[in-house]
């Protein structure tokens, strides 16, 4: 049987643990962003997104279901860019998926003037189009983005596809030994008491680090932690920096 894909054809579409509206937003899915349809319900649709293997329920209003899958050739690189979707102009965040010109998601017709930054391996300009942007569970935009959403669609602003969740993510790249030889764009990650990891962020250099804790915002950063001067306190414990970017 020919699995059954769909294409979020919305600026963000909510990505939910549970089929229920009263369900925690685990992530979005960006425009753009293909996915198989694992499951159907009345209301419901479990989904996996094709980009990161991520699962979650998503509302079936905001299904569009494709036909055969769609291979976009543009990212959104700007914090969010101007789109034609029939007589109406809409704004894609970072990390969508597009084509210059005239393209279709189904039924659904949309315009890309493809004027944006090309640069594709700069990650701390683009992580600095978030500065500011208020700390939101499973967001990944910026009007509300966590930790690892922050880290993935900066890298696939990049051409880097990396998973959803931080502990996943630091499975990637080779490991820095000493935080003071960190480069800007390495990664750097920090765990719990359990020795869990639950936090990463983007290294500007050997000592500092912009993340989205609360908001996104850059901190200093030592081999012990993160260190917030405003509470005069390590908020985060340093586990590991990994790179990911080729030198």
């Amino acid at each position: 049987m020919k699995e059954e894909l769909g294409c979020i054809a919305l600026p963000s579409v909510p990505g939910r643990r549970e089929p229920s509206d009263k369900s925690e937003m685990v992530t979005q899915l960006l425009f753009g962003e293909v996915y198989q349809v694992l499951e159907e319900q009345k209301k419901w649709i479990l989904i996996r997104n094709e980009a990161d293997h991520y699962e979650c329920w998503i509302d079936r209003k905001q299904h569009n279901s494709i036909s055969e899958k769609i291979v976009f050739k543009e990212t959104v690189r700007s914090a969010f860019a101007p789109i034609a979707g029939g007589d109406q102009m809409w704004f894609l965040p970072a990390g969508s998926k597009v084509n210059s010109g005239d393209f279709s998601i189904g039924t659904r017709k949309f315009s890309f003037d493809g004027s944006q930054d090309q640069s594709k391996n700069d990650p701390i300009r683009y992580a600095g189009q978030f500065l500011g942007a208020p700390y939101l569970w499973g967001g990944k935009s910026i009007f509300g983005i966590d930790c690892s959403g922050l880290v993935q669609v900066v890298f696939t602003c990049c051409d880097i596809q990396l998973p959803r969740d931080a502990y996943q993510q630091a499975e990637i790249g080779e490991t820095v030994d000493f935080v003071e030889t960190a480069q800007a764009g390495d990664l750097a990650y920090f765990d719990n008491e359990d020795g869990r990891i639950t936090h990463v962020g983007i290294m500007l250099d050997s000592e500092h680090i912009i993340h989205a804790s609360g908001s996104v915002r850059i901190d200093r950063i030592d081999h012990e932690g993160i260190y917030n001067t405003e509470t005069e306190s390590y908020s985060h414990r340093l586990r590991i920096v990994k790179r990911v970017l080729a030198e």
